[in-house]
């Protein structure tokens, strides 16, 4: 899945035991940790990633059987 023309507003919160905290405002359970900001952004994108390929399943698998449906790629540039 590619994030290129899409923009997300991501928080990194300086933990006092250490390692930072992140999440993303629009996309919620997109949220991860690291112990540099390097790789707590490195997790966070991979945890983005994640969270849209299982919506994406999981909407698959609750669509109504027997209704007529159409699936197109929608993409937003900049």
């Amino acid at each position: 899945m590619e994030l290129k023309h899409i923009s997300f507003t991501a928080v990194f919160v300086e933990e006092p035991s250490g390692g930072y905290s992140a999440y993303v405002e629009e996309i919620p359970g997109a949220n991860s940790q690291g112990e540099t900001l390097g790789e707590a952004k490195s997790n966070l994108e991979e945890a983005i990633q994640l969270v849209l390929e299982t919506n994406k399943i999981l909407a698959q698998k609750n669509q109504i059987k027997g209704n007529k449906s159409f699936r197109e790629p929608l993409s937003f540039a900049g």
